[in-house]
């Protein structure tokens, strides 16, 4: 690895593998819903070439104007436990923080809105991971944790993201003690949406995938732009942005148009996802 390496020298776009090649990450499309599965027995630790396929299954969704909603969840009892510790050497360090940039960015940069379904421990790279999707689903069985300081490292992804959901003072006492949290503490400090009985899980889930995939999917990917769009800018900047899409690009579609003559008809909306 170089002595110096600048953040925009990692983020070079690879070719794009198709699902017939994936090894770790089973893909699978079903009308409105696409599913990506975390699947490397048995704790789903993270490597490069895992997360590379999970950015190129997201990127080839993204593209899919059918595709209302994308699902990641994870095989096993274990959602992940982290990055394969030989990803850590300084050879494979580069390659691997490329690969993981690049499935995080893809969550964040998709279209769709990603929700991601936590049955079971996210540990380090696991927890990263988890933090760039929209929403997450989660039962008592999770419990999340950054443990990287205690190998004389920290989690550049989460320390990033982390102080954007739960606030920098709650991120840094994650980040400089790698103690773990429960389900229940996750979604009290706002890093889970939702947390269900594990017998209750498909149910939840089912659930809150048709109340989203019944929404026009044009309309899903403008609400997530702009809500992902204003993190990080000042309130009058995000406010500017937000109501840019909202005239501009939103009104443009039919969809926005067909919403409100359903509206003023009384009758359901039929929705052409455009």
């Amino acid at each position: 690895m170089p002595d110096e390496v600048q953040p925009e020298e990692l983020f070079a776009k690879a070719p794009r593998r198709g699902p017939e090649q994936f090894e770790f990450v089973r893909y699978r499309v079903d009308g409105a819903v696409a599913r990506l599965t975390l699947h490397r027995p048995e704790l789903n630790l993270l490597n490069e070439s895992m997360l590379r396929e999970l950015a190129d299954g997201i990127g080839m969704i993204a593209e899919m104007a059918s595709v209302k909603l994308i699902v990641l969840d994870a095989a096993g009892k274990v959602f992940s436990g982290g990055v394969d510790i030989g990803e850590y050497t300084a050879e494979r360090a580069f390659s691997m923080l490329d690969a993981f940039h690049a499935a995080c960015i893809a969550m964040v940069e998709a279209t769709q809105p990603v929700l991601v379904i936590v049955d079971g421990p996210a540990i380090g790279g696991g927890a990263e991971l988890i933090a760039y999707g929209d929403l997450v689903v989660a039962t008592p069985r999770a419990r999340f944790a950054l443990p990287e300081i205690t190998i004389g490292i920290f989690p550049p992804l989460a320390s990033t993201m982390f102080p954007l959901i739960i606030g920098p003072k709650r991120a840094l006492e994650l980040v400089l003690t790698g103690e773990p949290i429960t389900a229940e503490r996750a979604r009290d400090l706002g890093l889970v949406n939702r947390l269900v009985p594990e017998a209750q899980l498909q149910t939840a889930v089912n659930e809150l995938i048709g109340k989203i995939t019944a929404q026009s999917g044009a309309v899903l990917g403008m609400a997530k732009k702009a809500v992902i769009g204003g993190m990080g800018l000042s309130l009058r900047d995000a406010l500017r942005q937000s109501m840019n899409i909202f005239l501009n690009e939103l009104y443009r579609l039919e969809d926005s148009q067909e919403g409100l003559r359903a509206l003023i008809e009384k009758r359901k909306p039929q929705w052409k996802n455009r």
